[in-house]
């Protein structure tokens, strides 16, 4: 939360400094500490601007923007290059960054995914106006502001749906809403999570969104435009009879996209049943979005795995809820929380490890509340080990045992994700690193200190994207041919619409809320797909997730690969194709189409029984009539290959579509996984025409080089003079 210090008014001296940047700088926090009059603080900040513009109150007024009190001991000023580097010579100084412009926003996702206001891809999108998305979850609250049907079109013409609320009505913006299983009386949201994944796939446009004060700003949802049709089969635990009776209805009320943040480990298609319903709505041009799973970062852990499905995992935003633990060793640790008190002391504070606090009771370090009763924290910090309860009930906890703070440790898995969570008390999550390092130091001195410094939202990582943790991983169980994820979105520290009003001990209200998990990436994918179907309203669903993949980021903000929780560069098996760009993914320039009839040998290929395989089709189907063909020939825009002897080469065939420039010419680029020679003919191919379809071939070949039980990544690019078209080449070598 931003708390500062009013500068006084501009003189009009002020002018002649509006062409300076404004630098954002950091001092030692240790030597502001003990100036608690605002007229000191501020004092102490004016003693690092240059004397030049100390010499002149009006110069000094015009130059200083912003000291800043609670969020860190800092200031903002109008600074040349120079004098930051002469301010940098200063005792006390720490940092000086320029600033930068930031987006309203507050979900930040669409400015960080490249979506501005009246231009780009969703003003050619016209922000998904006329195309309507499905939500298969926990019901909504209609009445959010998040759902305004302000400007809003009514339905198209299509739409057969109907709307189930008993004590309201449906509107332009939820023009249908139904519900399934008899523990369920509306379509109306008891949980929260169906709200915020429509919000964030939809929702209106909302002015002071914000949770607690912090990322406040506009909220808006991908496809700000787009109608939403609500399907509740979740009160809020899930079963597949309710996803597919939910799917089913969602195809008859004649939906475009469908969102599907739930789903489950299978090694089957036939016996998935979300997967089996994914298929008829794709055969009904719908396609379908899903979660890819929480249960990074572990192999072989991805849900709907499904070729016909969009399978999105989860990633970090370049925006954090900052909170930095300061030790009384001087050592600082940043961390993250919604909740950022204004009040919290920046003296010192006793801090106990948790597991310390009873050495008879194995649970205690884990902030159990029967843990910590009967115990004294009055006035402490407590130190928690992740496990056993969600962050804010360890929180919880430890505020009913007296304690004034807490700060939770990541386990060894979730490594560099730190998410954000709307405590009780004042508290951050650090990286396990850290954890290690804080342990350390309670262990190093006989007398613990340490304080929380909240800092509110801090724009501009340019480490994102990073792979979440949490963020199910492949290979694909059920079909190891066909690469999963498909693609990452963002997932992490979500701000979107929420049905209650999120309440602490601030009395503070708020009607959104910020979660994690790839069923918040899921909608933003959900969303992006109803913009693409806007601008290209003729495309298939395939059509469409192949634009997505092939245009897809691999590198971060700093133009670095892609990294995944241990900030190491992240596989293809974390990543999918990349990091979703929907405005290179509105204009692809060549797509890999699939149409219902080509998954036919593709089933057949993986042994299913005509019956199983009849599930899909709705008929009969007989297998040794049919084609079949290996996984790796489905025309799809990646390729996974599965290597058990290097003397067989194994050659795949596909087909693009050419959805760019009429007449346009592609060359092939390829740069082979590590021990796999990639031979591609033709190298280029030369368009005359929209729709124009071409062929060409791969070969793999595994070299004497490889090694084994390894896997490796590289990847095949077709580029042309506006267009670069890139497919992913996963290698497994056992």
């Amino acid at each position: 939360m931003l708390s500062f210090i009013t500068c006084p008014a501009f003189s009009a001296n002020a002018q002649k400094q509006t062409s300076l940047p404004t630098y954002i700088v950091h001092v030692e926090a240790s030597h502001a500490q003990l100036l608690s009059e605002s007229s000191q603080l501020e004092s102490w900040y004016r003693s690092f601007l240059p004397a030049t513009t100390t010499a002149s109150a009006d110069e000094g007024e015009a130059r200083m923007v912003y000291s800043y009190r609670s969020v860190f001991k800092g200031f903002a000023a109008r600074l040349s290059a120079d004098e930051v580097k002469e301010m940098a010579k200063k005792e006390g100084f720490i940092s000086a960054r320029p600033e930068k412009i930031l987006s309203l926003h507050t979900t930040h996702s669409p400015n960080f995914l490249g979506l501005n206001q009246n231009m780009g891809l969703w003003k050619d999108s016209n922000y998904g106006k006329g195309v309507i998305i499905g939500v298969l979850d926990t019901g909504i609250l209609p009445e959010h502001p998040s759902f305004s049907d302000e400007g809003m079109p009514p339905p198209p013409a299509k739409w057969k749906g109907r709307c189930e609320f008993s004590n309201t009505t449906c509107n332009n913006k939820i023009i249908g809403a139904r519900f399934f299983g008899s523990d369920a009386t509306s379509p109306f949201d008891e949980d929260g999570h169906g709200t915020h994944t429509a919000g964030t796939a939809a929702g209106s446009f909302v002015k002071g969104a914000n949770v607690f004060g912090n990322a406040y700003g506009t909220a808006a949802g991908i496809a700000p435009m787009a109608h939403l049709a609500i399907y509740r089969v979740c009160t809020p635990s899930c079963s597949d009879s309710r996803v597919l009776a939910g799917i089913d209805a969602a195809i008859d009320d004649g939906v475009d996209v469908l969102s599907i943040s739930l789903g489950m480990l299978e090694n089957s298609f036939a016996q998935d049943y979300t997967a089996i319903g994914a298929f008829s709505a794709m055969e009904k041009g719908i396609l379908v979005s899903c979660s890819a799973g929480n249960f990074g970062p572990f192999n072989f852990s991805v849900e709907n795995e499904a070729p016909w499905i969009l399978t999105v995992g989860a990633s970090t935003l370049d925006r954090k809820l900052a909170a930095t633990a300061v030790l009384g060793n001087n050592q600082t640790f940043e961390g993250e929380t919604v909740f950022q008190p204004k009040d919290f002391p920046s003296k010192l504070l006793p801090l106990v490890y948790a597991g310390d606090i009873n050495t008879s009771d194995p649970y205690v370090k884990f902030c159990y509340d029967e843990s910590l009763n009967n115990t004294n924290l009055r006035g402490k910090i407590v130190v928690c080990e992740p496990g056993g309860l969600l962050g804010t009930e360890k929180g919880e906890a430890v505020k009913k045992a007296g304690g004034a703070a807490v700060i939770l440790l990541n386990s060894q898995f979730y490594a560099n994700t730190t998410e954000a969570e709307a405590h009780l008390l004042p508290a951050t999550r650090v990286t396990y690193a850290d954890g290690l390092k804080i342990k350390a130091y309670i262990n190093s001195t006989s007398k613990p200190t340490a304080t929380i410094h909240f800092q509110g939202t801090v724009i501009g990582d340019d480490r994102a994207p990073v792979v979440a943790a949490f963020s199910s991983r492949g290979p694909n169980f059920a079909s190891r041919g066909i690469l999963k994820p498909d693609i990452l979105g963002p997932g992490v520290n979500i701000l979107a619409a929420w049905p209650t009003s999120v309440e602490n001990n601030t009395n503070t209200k708020s009607t959104f809320n910020i979660i994690s998990g790839t069923s918040m990436s899921c909608p933003h994918l959900s969303g992006v797909a109803a913009l693409i179907k806007s601008a290209h309203p003729n495309w298939s669903p395939a059509a469409i997730k192949s634009a997505i993949m092939t245009t897809a980021d691999v590198v971060n903000l700093a133009k670095n690969p892609i990294e995944d929780e241990r900030y190491l560069p992240a596989n293809i098996f974390a990543t999918g194709a990349g990091h979703v760009n929907p405005s290179r993914a509105n204009d692809p320039g060549l797509i890999y189409d699939i149409q219902p009839k080509d998954y036919i040998p593709y089933l057949c290929g993986l042994n299913y029984t005509n019956r199983e395989v009849g599930f899909f089709l709705q008929r009969r189907v007989n297998c040794s009539v049919e084609s079949s063909i290996p996984q790796g020939q489905l025309n799809y825009p990646a390729f996974t290959v599965i290597f058990k002897s290097p003397s067989i080469s194994q050659v795949y065939t596909r087909t693009v579509t050419n959805v760019g420039e009429p007449a346009a010419s592609y060359d092939v680029e390829v740069s082979a996984p590590p021990g796999v020679d990639v031979r591609v003919a033709p190298a280029s191919l030369t368009f005359s025409e929209l729709n124009q379809k071409m062929e060409y071939e791969v070969r793999f070949n595994r070299l004497t080089s490889a090694v084994n039980n390894t896997v490796v990544q590289g990847f095949l690019k077709w580029t042309s003079a506006k267009h670069s078209v890139r497919s992913p080449i996963a290698v497994i070598l056992q």
